[in-house]
């Protein structure tokens, strides 16, 4: 990965070398202006004596976890972050919320009295726990077009086409016969069934796409039929249907909702007209063509990753998978709570007085250097202040404020980078496109 930078009037240029980064720090000519996302700004050059190339924003949005990546013109990969969002946090408070009011509106004791019903939701409106997926979205292209020179975006917008799965044949027999057939089905029943053998739970292994009723016993294509195998229990239930198998539940969770694909269905619309308003030019494309350009190129599996395969563009798309991507998890910005309560929503605790202690508020980036005792040792993370002086950093409580060092102010997310960010582990290369059908069974692998 590069680092962002930017000229002595705040501008963005083109990414460089970290040990480029390194040189001009040493040489003074220029200083860190942010850590999370890294990046410096020159003190001698301004942005009309340097000469910009284009970079591309690439989003894989996630239920979950949302990928990002950065690339140039020459294909490379300068930045990468993984978002983690916080929907069913959200979910939960608002639950717990909710549930409070209703318990003292029956008690007759102190409520909020509901609202009137004539109240109309705006149009396109979404439930809180979904519209902060696309709110982080927004933020962080918002981001990096402030760091770096982005003249383009790239979106997955479908993550699964639900009635080109039911009925293939409402878009002719081009989708039937074109190279991406059948990355959208395998795709969709990698996310339902975990990627593991509904029958036996192995994983890691290669997968094959399973027809519960076989078809020589009238079983459908659909995707309501299908599930994954392992090859020993392919071949072991040859023409069982699966409850004759010994797995009656099978067919009852094939029929179940994708909870995280309905997620991200709701939102995608959403996330587009957002990404439509910054004027740039966007590329859309499907779930389906991510994973064929991440095989086609022999890639593991990461969110990262998927996000700079996105689109027709990711085909070339030059990776290094021994890279760490960024981890942003999206944290808020603090309770809007006056003081706590206790199980039956009464208040427990004195009102908040102050928002800053000694400087610092909870959310801001510390480097806290302690010199000896228990604590003894260099701690970076969020902080959490108390009034007394003596705050939590990352999972270390009880650090005195007087050996914390501002390194970033807080702005809602929490950063993990380096040492401390997960890395990818290298897959199987097999080809995942080889197709045979038993007596009643299809041996479809997948991975």
């Amino acid at each position: 990965m590069q680092v962002f930078v930017l000229s002595s009037d705040r501008k963005s240029l083109d990414p460089c070398h970290p040990a480029r980064a390194r040189e001009l720090l040493r040489s003074k000519r220029a200083a860190i202006f942010r850590h999370y996302p890294f990046s410096i700004i020159l003190k001698d050059r301004t942005a009309a004596e340097n000469v910009t190339h284009s970079h591309t924003v690439k989003i894989d949005p996630g239920a979950k976890t949302t990928g990002m990546a950065v690339v140039n013109e020459a294909k490379r990969i300068v930045f990468a972050a993984e978002i983690e969002h916080r929907g069913q946090v959200i979910k939960k408070s608002l639950d717990g919320r909710r549930a409070i009011r209703r318990s003292r509106r029956n008690r007759h004791t102190r409520y909020r009295a509901p609202r009137f019903n004539n109240r109309r939701k705006p149009e396109g409106w979404l439930a809180p726990s979904l519209m902060s997926r696309v709110h982080n979205i927004e933020t962080w292209v918002k981001r990096l077009q402030k760091f770096a020179p982005v003249d383009s975006l790239s979106l997955e917008l479908v993550k699964f086409d639900m009635q080109k799965m039911v009925n293939p044949e409402v878009s002719g027999v081009e989708y039937q016969q074109g190279e991406l057939q059948g990355y959208e089905v395998r795709e969709y029943l990698l996310e339902k069934w975990g990627r593991t053998c509904a029958y036996c739970g192995t994983k890691d292994v290669p997968l094959e796409v399973e027809h519960i009723i076989p078809k020589s016993r009238g079983g459908s294509n659909r995707v309501s039929n299908l599930t994954l195998a392992c090859h020993p229990c392919n071949q072991a239930k040859g023409n069982q249907t699966a409850a004759e198998f010994g797995h009656p539940d099978i067919q009852a969770k094939a029929l179940q909702p994708l909870k995280d694909a309905a997620a991200v269905n709701a939102t995608r619309w959403a996330l587009y007209w957002r990404l439509r308003s910054f004027k740039l030019p966007l590329e859309v494309s499907t779930g389906g063509r991510t994973k064929f350009n991440r095989v086609t190129l022999g890639l593991p599996k990461a969110h990262w990753i998927d996000a700079a395969c996105v689109g027709e563009s990711g085909a070339s798309v030059k990776v290094d998978a021994r890279a760490v991507p960024l981890t942003i998890k999206a944290m808020g910005r603090g309770k809007r709570q006056v003081c706590n309560v206790d199980k039956f929503g009464f208040p427990c605790s004195e009102p908040k007085r102050f928002k800053r202690v000694r400087g610092f508020q909870t959310g801001d980036v510390v480097k806290a250097v302690v010199p000896r005792g228990k604590k003894q040792g260099t701690h970076i993370g969020r902080v959490a202040v108390r009034s007394s002086g003596s705050f939590r950093v990352g999972d270390v409580d009880g650090v005195s404020h007087r050996f914390c060092h501002l390194r970033q102010r807080g702005d809602g997310y929490d950063y993990t980078s380096g040492a401390n960010a997960p890395r990818v582990s290298s897959p199987r290369l097999k080809p995942v496109l080889s197709e045979a059908e038993g007596a009643g069974a299809s041996t479809q692998e997948t991975q």
